[in-house]
């Protein structure tokens, strides 16, 4: 992602209009017993399009903007919104993923990892966490409902992102099908 005020602005809005959907009633509601979490979802997003540190940046900031409207211990969810989005940005980098259905196992990891470290942090900075079976059932539900969800929010994400993006998510699909150029093995790919 090229560090523009262009990509500042439209990282900063994914960020408010996840945490302020998360706020004002998603993150209430509960679907087959499960608890909606937009917020890993995005930070992912932004971490799988544009790289480890923009997306620990996106997570840091997503979470003490969640933590401030919330009012919960400042600083639990900006630490586990870094931790998730360093590490989606890292799995981008080294693996990088560019099927069609890549959300799906990314956004469950994240979801996943999002719910398991914040209850920890929680535990430890002992909020007054319950620890039981329920709770492993709930956090279970809510990966499967944010796997559900990650193709969406990834496809709101990309199109939001890719005015700013310095390579298509999609045009490499498209480059790793096309025929290699003849050339000198050690030169292969330097052309323009």
């Amino acid at each position: 992602m090229r560090p523009t005020p262009s990509a500042f602005v439209r990282c900063g809005a994914l960020a408010l209009v996840a945490v302020i959907l998360q706020v004002s009633g998603l993150g209430s509601g509960r679907v087959f017993g499960a608890y909606v979490d937009l917020v890993p979802l995005v930070v992912a997003a932004v971490a799988i399009y544009a790289g480890s540190i923009p997306g620990a940046a996106m997570g840091f900031a997503t979470g003490l903007l969640l933590d401030l409207l919330v009012g919960q211990t400042m600083g639990a969810s900006s630490l586990v919104l870094t931790a998730v989005g360093y590490g989606a940005g890292r799995y981008r980098e080294v693996r990088d993923p560019a099927h069609g259905l890549m959300p799906i196992p990314v956004g469950a990891v994240a979801t996943f990892a999002w719910v398991l470290a914040y209850a920890a942090v929680s535990f430890m900075l002992d909020v007054g966490a319950t620890v039981s079976w329920l709770v492993v059932r709930e956090m279970v539900a809510t990966t499967i409902l944010g796997a559900i969800l990650a193709l969406p929010v990834f496809a709101v994400c990309r199109r939001v992102l890719r005015p700013v993006l310095l390579v298509d998510p999609l045009d490499l699909r498209r480059r790793r099908k096309a025929p290699l150029e003849a050339g000198p093995i050690g030169l292969r790919g330097l052309g323009a």
